[in-house]
């Protein structure tokens, strides 16, 4: 069931289906919503997330979104994948600097061929269909790592073999 906001403020004109918004809850605290009816409790207190760590949050869980397809052909259907985002704020410049993401996927007994075609497979996807990164990039730089990738590459005891 579709969510709306409650009568305290009118919804304005330009409101559409992909439109959140956000109620104040008490002091420096927030509830954020979408119209799915999703509520994120944002802030810095218990149970809450900062909005610095929404902006983390959107950009890997972006780059997870813009990649599975392209991944799932390779890794198989069901693949596991866990994406994480660092980086703190420079407090002189009220600012991310930089955000580091970090990407954990199933490379054991892929071959370095197929862990290369990972990589390329992932950074191509994102940097072509991630729309948050594509909006924030122009002003903090963000990176991607495959971890694992570097250590199992070279490693392969299968060179060469297709994987089945």
């Amino acid at each position: 069931m579709p969510a709306v906001p409650d009568e305290v403020f009118p919804i304005p004109d330009n409101a559409g289906p992909d439109s959140v918004w956000a109620d104040r809850s008490g002091p420096r605290a927030l509830v954020g919503r979408n119209q799915r009816g999703v509520e994120i409790p944002i802030g810095k207190g218990e149970g809450e997330i900062s909005p610095g760590e929404l902006l983390k949050l959107a950009l890997i869980g972006c780059a997870g979104m813009s990649s599975d397809v392209n991944l799932a052909r390779r890794l198989g259907d069901d693949f596991a994948m866990r994406l994480w985002a660092h980086g703190d704020s420079d407090a002189s410049e009220n600012r991310y600097p930089r955000v580091d993401e970090e990407v954990q996927l199933p490379l054991d007994g892929l071959t370095d061929a197929e862990i290369a075609s990972v990589r390329k497979v992932f950074g191509r996807a994102v940097a072509a269909g991630c729309t948050v990164e594509r909006t924030v990039v122009p002003g903090v730089e963000v990176t991607h790592t495959i971890l694992g990738a570097d250590e199992l590459q070279g490693h392969s005891e299968r060179d060469g073999q297709e994987r089945a």
